[in-house]
């Protein structure tokens, strides 16, 4: 068949999600086709990127699928419709490493009640590539001295590079849960995150975190470092630590609250402070202002 002669290829490892399904498409050459040429308008490619992301989690769910051919796959302005497809199934061992890129651990997201009277509900969720706008904005939002306390300097904007590499993770060495908000309009927005970045031994996992200015004392800060403890106890990570610039008074005081201990100081200005997750876990205590 044409697609055979042609040899128009591109791969991609599973699973997908936006951006990499955007630059999966855009490595072909019928690429530029379908972005529309001499009258004919063109395709609907966030329909095609979503039908390659359906595709990719189809195969992380099912390891039975050794083979799956879609063939053609017809993609309009009106959308995606597959015309033909074959499907080879086979049994495979269940414990089987099988993919390369461990995929969104979707079985970690959670619903929190914001603890300001207003009742508003978020959900806290590993991050992924596509929250790198609203990732902007969260910083935009964010004042100087709340900057300065968590970059260690005054940063106006970060580049789209830090932002990739903040938002573009590997879970099985790094992980970032958002308190991701969804307005009545069905617009998201970001209002704090927390991350780890674990060494290769999981001996110690090194931790930030972030809440919009404005919503400290909601509970929000205080939720997501207890949910990144949680998370790393359960990887059987020996500690979690941090550093936290010796005026900020109010994250000092904060993470101590939580039982995080000071081990030293830094250049003099800089506090480290480390918590144990090898000790009993403990009832949380009542709340505290949070940074």
């Amino acid at each position: 068949m044409a697609v055979e002669i042609i040899g128009d290829r591109a791969v991609a490892l599973p699973p997908l999600n936006m951006n990499l399904a955007a630059d999966l498409v855009q490595r072909t050459r019928v690429a530029s086709l379908l972005r529309g040429y001499r009258g004919r308008p063109p395709a609907n490619m966030d329909a095609l990127h979503s039908v390659l992301i359906q595709v990719s989690q189809m195969i992380v769910d099912f390891p039975e699928i050794v083979e799956l051919d879609i063939n053609p796959l017809r993609c309009d302005s009106d959308g995606v419709v597959a015309l033909d497809a074959a499907i080879k199934v086979a049994k495979v061992a269940r414990d089987r490493e099988r993919l390369a890129i461990r995929p969104y651990p979707a079985e970690l997201e959670e619903i929190f009640t914001m603890q300001d009277g207003t009742g508003r509900k978020t959900l806290l969720r590993p991050i992924r590539p596509e929250d790198e706008p609203n990732h902007h904005v969260l910083v935009s939002k964010m004042t100087p001295e709340d900057i300065r306390f968590r970059f260690f300097g005054l940063v106006h904007e970060l580049p789209h590079s830090e932002m990739a590499r903040l938002t573009q993770i590997d879970y099985d060495r790094e992980m970032a849960f958002i308190a991701e908000y969804t307005h009545e309009d069905g617009t998201k927005e970001t209002l704090g995150v927390v991350r780890t970045v674990t060494d290769p031994d999981n001996e110690k996992a090194e931790f930030a975190v972030l809440v919009r200015s404005d919503l400290k004392g909601t509970g929000l800060g205080k939720r997501l470092l207890a949910k990144m403890i949680e998370y790393c106890r359960s990887r059987g990570t020996g500690a979690i630590v941090g550093q936290v610039l010796k005026d900020n008074t109010r994250m000092l005081k904060f993470v101590e609250h939580l039982g995080f201990v000071q081990t030293k100081t830094i250049d003099g200005d800089i506090v480290e402070v480390e918590y144990d997750l090898s000790k009993p876990e403990i009832t949380e205590p009542e709340p505290e202002p949070e940074d």
